[in-house]
Parts: structure tokens; sequence; C-alpha cells
């Protein structure tokens, strides 16, 4: 029938002669020969010659029992039932036949061979009535029931079971279809939804087959994240899904229709043996990009992970209530639950060695309690230690970091823009009406839907209008006309780039002139407002992508990544639960668009950002968190508005007097933005003057045929930018000749994108309007969030306090540790600390954020410039600071120094970074230098490294970082790279390699470069550019790296408390509800990949921190680990 395996020991093959009873009946393929050598040893050792010569008596009193193998051959040959089937053959009295395709497929049941035992189980082709059949007729014990089997292929039958188990599954209803008549069902769709059965589901949702066979499970996105689907299918080569423009729903076959759970991005999958064991591991959803992550040998990348008390009760109800005793199912962790959202039946764990010794003992033990007795074999339960999970610690004085805070200003998009109109058709009034409008007398249509309504509404008012030619109505058609263009720009409508607003105006808009007539003036009309523009340009997203690459280096192993090695510490920690990552991001598009490219580079990721920006980027705008409502500017910002104007409204150069009022905290930046004005109402008078000219070029090049059509950046044409520009022209100088200061913004805004992005048509003289409205600019923006101190910690209240209070919280609960997912410490070879634990949180969010927030740090009192040097030089560095521009960061790192005593000051270390975002387009001279990030200072050089520290370190870790010879230079320098700039991130390590113990020079992976203290310039050397390929970036500065998380904690509490009473009331709220929320982690692995990483912090405990020379990846952590991680895993791996 088949034939022994090969390559058992002699002595095994005379015993199986005299009684013929094969062992374990399964081809062996050659690869697999040493693997049976080496257990024919192993048996050799388990079976005693007594044993051998009773076998030879056939003693009737104890025979073999048979577990038979009842399968398709695909399953039952497979690489884990092999190596399983081997194991389980090592149990003395246990042998294993498997049942060939061809008898189970051609031969009656009564033909099948006999056994005790049979595992069984469906897969494609699979006869499963015959099985059922064989059952009746030889009644073995079944390891997995065959009856559940045929309730397990229809998923509408494995949730009614799940959902009467009581186990959490996502809110869902099931649509059946007649295949005659697919019209007659209960599916109501809509744009953003579909309705089953009467229950409603928003997008996203899911689309699953009943059919558990079918994979074709689809995604469906709203229309405010840029619609679409995301197809789901069984994996090919190395996709298992792909995006599809298409919205609406299938529309014939039966469904599941389930509420999409923002997983953010993992599924773990649950392999139970027996209700009391469970082996989970995490891997890349389909859904995010879908694309397979595969490791060298091609299998995909999956990481073992700790299940909850509370998921393992899941896991033992899932096996118990579908009589599966080998069961795989997949979890979702969403909002601090697990649900279930798929039985997969009878599966095992591929490529995990400990898998594969746990389930063929669990197995093993089983078969022998239930049918030892029967048969009359002397067997006792083995005891087993129990497992005991070794955590290995860290030693030296080594930092961990255990949070990242990130504040990002969104990336480079198009000017903002916008129209107002008087309306008065009925149409209109309509339209107000059906969108409720008259409940508050304001409306917002952002909705595709509703969109294409108002542009219905203009097409057949122009069509109207085409026949009359009244000079009233002519000015509505330049108006009408615009918002037609305007609305029908890109041919679609993505809900992330345009908007209409609807305001009631009781008695119409006050006129402006008396000429106009009269009898229109009491009839009530609507204020229509249409905002476009300002979306993240493509620049702006491959800005945000870079950023998010560039920002992996700040995590333990973070160079790993540019040492000709994938391997990179944060992706690791995060494809092994053990990063605890939250995007948040305001609602407005190109917030939210920047936010979800960062992630993409951050976690490695690929293709379209709408499935990511659905999956990772919460948005935030439920609380004012990230949002202001522009509309409402408090009182403090209303007079600060009309100071500044009327100081910038003098027809005079600025006095001393000038300069005292308008900077009082005397910075540099504004200082000399007021040298280049000299007079502002003669600047402005030059900006005017340089618009109109820019205007007359831009209608000369329309005017002529050859460039009439020429398509500028991101698909704008010349009549927009001409509209754009005439707009200004119009808008900045009023009817009497004063200027309207609040367009500087704007002109600095359309100038700036101009020079950037369309400086190929030639236009002349715009390098000066560039110069002026920026030196303007650079007064009006930072000055209109408060002039003295005191107005803008006010102004910055209004706008930053629940922000802050978030952050108190981030950094609150990272020192409280709650349970959060941890990685399974005995799985987890080649994972350097399984224990270490990393929280991150991304506030994504526009300019007033990132000013608020910056003017809290500076003048909210967090220390003291005469008392503390480093933070007096990081407050003239951000003084001299022209401009916030996009993707600013702010950036708060917490380490943790485990020698310190817990309740001591010095256990938590806080450091605050800054970055002002993308470089301008030109001056790069007057840049303003900073420290670098994680300065280190050149006292230090001939200080020894605390040698005890370094070798406990080498000794402690099997997992050794690179071993190399000499430091190599990862950086390719690039010409944009300023030589006299010593970036960011790279700030090594500079005790020289000979200063270290043994094997210790392995720790420093790029060449150090010094700096010197107390001046600001620092000695050239190679800036974070190198390492993150962000040239485009300013590198992040350190502001001050010594500070206790009490000082941080003091200072935020005091700058909240301080603030009005109101804000406490709304902040209670948002407490509650920050803290229902993030009790567990929910961001988990999009990328699997190792860690690599050099990080040992070689500073002389003696030393205050920043004096000290700190490593590259900028994090002192668990000690090293390395991209080689195949050499010999953790001293905890217990089996090869």
């Amino acid at each position: 029938m088949s034939e022994p395996c090969k390559g058992r020991g002699p002595a095994k093959e005379q015993g199986r002669i005299h009684r013929n009873v094969p062992r374990f009946v399964v081809g062996c393929e050659d690869d697999e020969q040493d693997m049976g050598q080496m257990e024919a040893g192993m048996k050799k050792e388990m079976f005693r010659e007594e044993d051998m010569e009773e076998d030879e008596d056939e003693s009737p009193s104890e025979r073999q029992i048979i577990v038979g193998i009842c399968a398709m051959m695909k399953k039952s040959k497979s690489k884990p039932m092999t190596q399983i089937l081997e194991r389980l053959c090592k149990f003395d009295y246990i042998d294993v036949e498997i049942f060939p395709e061809e008898v189970i497929l051609e031969e009656p049941v009564e033909k099948w061979p006999l056994c005790d035992c049979l595992i069984s189980f469906h897969s494609k082709g699979f006869p499963l009535d015959k099985a059922v059949e064989y059952v009746k007729l030889r009644n073995p014990l079944l390891i997995n029931d065959l009856n559940m089997q045929y309730f397990i292929q229809d998923r509408r039958e494995v949730y009614r079971i799940l959902q009467e188990e009581g186990i959490d599954l996502p809110r869902y209803a099931v649509l059946n279809r007649d295949p005659d008549n697919p019209e007659e069902c209960n599916l109501v769709e809509g744009e953003d939804h579909v309705e089953v059965n009467g229950e409603v589901f928003h997008k996203p949702f899911v689309e699953k087959p009943v059919c558990a066979e079918d994979h074709n499970v689809y995604i469906y996105y709203p229309t405010s994240a840029g619609g679409g689907s995301q197809r789901l299918f069984r994996k090919i080569g190395s996709r298992s899904s792909v995006y599809s423009p298409e919205s609406s729903v299938r529309k014939t076959g039966s469904y599941i229709y389930e509420e999409f759970m923002p997983t953010d991005g993992t599924d773990v999958k649950v392999y139970t043996v027996g209700p009391d064991y469970a082996h989970a591991e995490a891997r890349k959803s389909p859904a995010l990009d879908g694309k397979v992550e595969r490791d060298s040998e091609g299998k995909e990348i999956r990481y073992p992970v700790m299940l909850t008390a509370m998921e393992k009760l899941v896991a033992r109800k899932v096996c118990l209530a579908f009589k599966q005793t080998v069961c795989g199912f997949d979890l979702l962790r969403a909002n601090g639950h697990s649900y279930v959202c798929d039985v997969n039946g009878f599966s095992f764990v591929k490529n995990s060695m400990k898998y594969y010794d746990d389930c063929a003992k669990v197995l093993g033990n089983m078969v022998m309690r239930e049918l030892a007795p029967q048969l009359h074999i002397p067997w006792s339960i083995p005891m087993e230690a129990e497992d005991i999970p070794i955590v290995p610690t860290t030693s030296g004085t080594m930092m961990e970091l255990r949070c990242v805070i990130a504040i990002i200003r969104h990336g480079d998009r198009t000017p903002k823009q916008k129209m107002k109109m008087e309306v008065r058709h009925p149409l209109f009034f309509d339209l107000f009406e059906k969108y409720g409008g008259y409940k508050t007398g304001k409306l917002k249509l952002k909705k595709p839907k509703q969109l294409q309504e108002v542009l219905d509404i203009a097409r057949l008012l122009l069509l109207e209008l085409g026949q009359h030619n009244d000079c009233e109505i002519e000015e509505k058609k330049s108006k009408l006309e615009q918002l037609k263009t305007v609305l029908e720009m890109y041919g679609h409508f993505s809900g992330i780039n345009r908007k209409v607003q609807l305001t009631y105006l009781r008695n119409g808009q006050p006129k402006a002139s008396s000429e106009e007539e009269d009898f229109k003036k009491d009839a009530p009309s609507l204020l229509l407002v249409l905002k476009w523009g300002g979306e993240l340009t493509p620049a702006g997203r491959v800005q945000a992508e870079e950023l998010g690459r560039a920002f992996r280096c700040m995590y333990p192993g973070g160079q790993g990544d540019y040492a000709g090695f994938p391997g990179c510490g944060l992706l690791r920690l995060h494809s092994t639960y053990r990063h605890d990552l939250k995007i948040y991001a305001s609602d407005e598009g190109r917030v939210q668009m920047t936010a979800a490219a960062f992630a993409k580079g951050l976690l490695a990721l690929e293709g379209e950002l709408t499935p990511i920006l659905v999956q990772m980027v919460k948005s935030a705008n439920m609380n004012g968190l990230l949002d202001s409502d522009s509309d409402s500017l408090t009182d403090c910002q209303q007079k600060v508005k009309a100071r500044l104007h009327e100081i910038m409204q003098k027809d005079q150069d600025f006095t001393q007097e000038d300069y005292q009022k308008l900077a009082p905290t005397s910075s540099p930046s504004l200082v000399n933005s007021m040298k280049v004005i000299e007079n502002p109402v003669k600047t402005c008078d030059k900006v005017y003057a340089l618009i109109q000219s820019l205007n007359s070029q831009i209608r000369k090049r329309l005017e002529d045929p050859k460039s009439a059509d020429l398509q500028l950046y991101h698909s704008e044409t010349l009549e927009l930018m001409l509209q754009r520009w005439s707009k200004l022209e119009r808008d900045f100088r009023t009817k009497n000749g004063r200027y309207d200061i609040s367009k500087i913004p704007d002109i600095y805004d359309c100038i700036k994108y101009d020079s950037q992005h369309n400086a190929s048509l030639g236009l002349e003289d715009t390098l000066e309007l560039f110069r002026l409205s920026r030196a303007l600019a650079d007064i009006v923006i930072p000055q209109e969030y408060g002039i003295s101190k005191a107005e803008k910690l006010d102004i910055a209240q209004a706008y930053c306090v629940p922000l802050m209070k978030k952050i108190q919280l981030d950094l609150q609960r990272t020192h409280e540790d709650e349970a959060v997912n941890k990685l399974h410490p005995l799985y987890s070879r080649g994972v350097m600390s399984p224990g270490r634990h990393v929280r991150t949180r991304l506030y994504f969010t526009s300019e007033s954020h990132v000013h608020s927030l910056l003017s809290m740090f500076r003048y909210g009192g967090l220390l003291d410039e005469i008392k503390d040097q480093q933070w007096k030089q990081a407050m003239d560095y951000l003084s001299a600071v022209t401009e916030l521009n996009y993707m600013t960061q702010i950036v708060i790192m917490l380490y943790e120094d485990n020698n310190k005593d817990p309740s001591s000051e010095e256990r938590f270390h806080v450091e605050l970074h800054f970055s002002p975002g993308v470089k301008g387009c030109e001056d790069e001279e007057n840049v303003p230098l900073g420290f670098g990030f994680r300065p280190a200072s050149s006292e230090n050089e001939d200080k020894k490294p605390d040698q005890g520290s370094l070798e406990d370190l080498s000794q402690d870790q099997t997992d050794e970082a690179l071993p190399v010879s000499e430091p190599i230079n990862i950086q390719r320098r690039s010409p944009m790279i300023r030589n006299r700039k010593t970036g960011s991130m790279e700030v090594l390590s500079e005790t020289s390699p000979t200063h270290s113990s043994k094997g210790c020079t392995s720790h420093r992976l790029f060449q150090s470069c010094s700096r010197q203290s107390p001046e600001i310039k620092p000695a050239g050397g190679l800036g974070f550019e190198g390492c993150s390929m962000v040239p485009s970036i300013y590198p992040l500065e350190t502001l001050h790296n010594s500070l206790s998380l009490k000082q941080v904690e003091e200072f935020l509490k005091s700058v909240c408390e301080s603030s009005s009473e109101a804000h406490a009331k709304t902040m209670r709220a948002l407490s509650g509800l920050f803290d229902s929320q993030s009790q567990t982690s929910l961001y988990s692995p999009q990328q699997p990949l190792s860690s690599s990483g050099s990080e040992a912090s070689l500073r002389p405990p003696s030393q205050p921190l920043w004096h000290g020379s700190i490593p590259s990846s900028a994090v002192s952590s668990a000690g090293p680990s390395s991209p080689i991680t195949e050499t010999g895993g953790l001293n905890f791996s217990f089996s090869e």
C-alpha cells in the first residue's frame, strides 16, 4: 500500500518486519531523509531492547494504535503534516497510516484501511460524504468532527454558530439571492452605504460570499476617502488583493455584509490544537495594499503573537463549538476588542518547529489518553514543566525608547482659493432646504452627490442666461461660470478637494454702492462660498512618504534600513505587535492624505493611499483635537489682527516704536523682515504693482495661441492661474486704496507655489514678488497668533489645549504600561527583546496648531533660559526660524532607564526636537543653525565608556550586532547636502572604536562627527538627509535632550489648567473618550521585517545626558540586535 519511511534505524526495521505493521507510512522526500535519520537515533533510545522482544512475541495485551490520515494528497503530504506526523510516530505505541488519494476517491469505504483514530478534513475535491460513511462504519476516535465540516463551508452557518456561542463578531447581515431572479432581494444601495434587510452599513464595509471556499471578499471605501473598493482573493504569487475604482456592490450571488473593523492593517491567525492550546500569529492584512510579505524563502512573513486571556477563551470556544481539535480561525483586533471574522477548520501553522513539537505532543497525548485504556496500553500522562517566558533584561546604562509623539504639518498643497456669490434662484433655496440648512442657517456640501447637484443648477442657469444679456446678470454669469469650471475640474468628484458653503441671509447682502437696484435689497438670499484648492500636491505626497521613511531611523535598529539590509527596527517592532501606533489627522483632505502618505513610508506599504487612509488614519475632528474652526476667532485674535493691520497701514518707515509694538519678543526673524520692508505701505504698493504685471504677462500668454492650452502643474490651466492672481489683485487693494493685510498670506502662498511648480513659465519679477511677499508674510503670519508673549499664549491655548491634554495622556500611559499586545517570548527567535514596547502617536494638522504648540513650549514656562544654557540656544534658534513650512515637525521622545529606581525622577527622560519642515525656494545661506539631532559634546572624545555595561551587553545578547571591521560610511553624499550643516539623525557616538571593550566596535555603524558644544555653528558633518534621503526637508534639531518626565508633566498640567474652565469641561469628556479608546494597542504588523540596530549608549554615567555621545539609532534600547538573526536565535529558543 505504501512503503515504510526511509532512513529508520535497522533495529526498528527488524521489529517492523516481524510485526508487519508499518510505523509511519508516508513517502519521505529526499530532503527530509536526514530528518528521518536524526529521528531514528532518538527513537532507538526510546525503544529499549526488551520492548523489541515483547513486540516480536506479539503479546496480546498490547498493540499499536493506528492513526489514519484521510485527506487529499496535497494536504496529507504537505510539509507541516509530514513534520507533525514524524513527531507523532515518536510515541512508542502510535503508528500513522496515510490513506492514498486514489483509495479515498475510487474505493468504497469498506475497502479503506482500518484505524483506531481518524484525522480527516475537507479540502477542494474531498468526498466528505464518503468520509462520514466510513466513520459510521468503523467508529474510530475522531480528531476533527466531520459533520461540522459541512457548516464550516458556509459563512452563514459559521456566523450563526459563533453568535450562539456568544463570541464577538462584526455587526453583519445576510443577503440571500435566488439565483433565478437575482433582482428580488432586500438590498438598497446608496452612495456611501448599503441597506440589507433594513440594517444600514456605512462605508467602509465588507462584502463576503456566503460560500467559505470563495475567497473573493470585497471592501468598499467611502467617497470621502477616495471611494473604490479593495478586492481580496486567494494569494496569487505576491498579491492577495487589488484596489479597484468600482464603488458599487456585486449584483449577483448571496453575500454577508459586515462592518469594516479598523484593525490598523493586521490580521491575527489563531491555530488551536485542542481547547487548551492556541498558537497565534500576525500577518499584514491583505486589505491594506494587497502585497504579500515574503521572506527569503518566499514564505509569507508572520509573527507569533501573545493572546490575551479573553482571546484564549475565544479559541477554546471556537474549538469546542465546531468540534474541531485542530482548527484555524481569524481574529480582528479593533477598538480594544477581538472579533472572530472567519473559521477555517483544519489548518496547521507553517514553518514553526516549536508548533510542530507542541502539536504532535498534544495530539499524541490526546490519542493515548482516549485509547490507551481500551487497548490495555500502560501509559501515564507526562507532567510537563510550565514553559517559563524568559525575557532578557537590558544591562548597562541603556535607555529604552518608550514613546514617540510627533505633531506634523501637512505637505505641499495647491493654493487655497475661495469665491463668494450671492444667489437667489429658487433651485438654490430648494437645495438648502433639502439638506436641512434652515436648522442652523448654514450648510456645508462636500459629498460628490451634493456637489453634482450644485453643478447641475449652475449649468441650468447658464443655459437660461445664454438668451439674456442684462448687466446685473453678466456679473452673476462670470461667477456662475467660475462655479461651473471649478466643479468640473478633474473630471470627477472625490470629496477631498472642494466644498460649497451656503449661508442664509435674511435681508440679502449689504450693498457696496447705492446705484444697484433697491428692490432686491430686502429679499432673503443665500451667500454661496465655494472653496477649492488646498489639495496635497504630488510633491507633498512624496515629501510625506519620504519623511515617513526617514522617521524610522529614530527607532531601535533604524540604521539597518540603510546598511544595505532591508530589516528595520521600527518595521520589526511594528510587525511583532510591540509597536503601538496611532495616527490622527484633522478632517481636511490634505492633512488626511499627508498622514496616509507618511504612514505608507513609515510602514513601507505600497499602492494607493485610499486603503491606507481608511485603515490607518483616525480622524480627530470629533473634539477640536486637531481642527480649529477658523471662522470663530477668539476676541484676542480679533484684537491682534486689528493692531497688526493698523501698524501695517502706516505710510512711513518703521520707527523704533513700531519695532517695539510689532516685535516685543525682538525675534531676529521678525526684525530682519521689518528691515527688508522698511515702509509697509510702499512695500504693499510694490507687491500690488508686481501682481498687476504678473497678471498682464499671463494675459499675454493666453492671447498667444501656442501657449493658450498649456498644462501647468497639477493639471491647472493658464486660465485658472489668471483667475487666481486677478482675484488677489482685486481683493488686495480695497476701493478706498488701503490694503487688505489679511490677503498677504494668500499672496505669499500663491507666489511660493508658482515659483516652485510653475517656474518653467519664465514669468518676470516672480523672485522679487516672492522676496517681498515673504517678508510681509513673515511678519503677518506668526503675529496673527499673538504679538506679545501673553497674547501668543492666550491664542495658543484656544487652539491646542485639547492636543496638549492628549499628549499628557500619551506620556502617562507609557510608563503606566497597560496590558498591551506583547510578543510571545518563546517563539520570538531573532526578536531581540520581546518585552520592549514602543508607543507612537502621530498628529497631522495645519499651520495654526503647529504655531500654537510651539508658542506653548516657547512661552509657557517649560524651562528658564537664563538658568538653562541649552534651552537658551534652542530659543535663539527658534526665534531665527522665519517660517513653519509644510511638514514642520515637533517631536517628543520619552526614554526609560531601566537601571534607575522606578520612582526616581531619573527613570524617565524626555527629549524635544523640531524641524521647520520643507526648505524654501532660495536663501539656503540664511538658514538658522540649530544644534543638530541629539547633540553630543566633543569634550567626551577621550572618555572611556562604561566598560562594564558594554561587556554585559556583548555577553548578554546572542543576537550580535553587525561585525564591522571599520565603521561603514553609509551616506551617499548628494550634492544637495549642505556641507556646513551637521544634520540630524546621525550624530554618533564619538567614542572611537579603540576605546570600546570586546566586540563593541560593532555597535557603531556610521562614522561619527564631532560637535563643538557651546557655539551654535557646528563642525561639518553628514546630515540626516544623507541617511533619510529627504534633501528637501530640514533635519530635526534637538531643542532639549535632558528633561525629566516630571518637568514635562508639570508643565503640561499647568498650561492646561491655566486655560479657561470651559476647556476643562471639554477635556474631561475628551480624556474619558481616549481612555476608552487606547486600552489596547491596535496597531500592528504592516510589514514584518527583521530588526537590526546598534544601540548602546556609550555615555559615562557621571555625565549629564546631553554631554554623552549617543549612537545613531538615537535610541538607547535593550542592547545590540542585528540583521543576522538566522545565525543563532536568542538563548531561549527552545527548539531549532
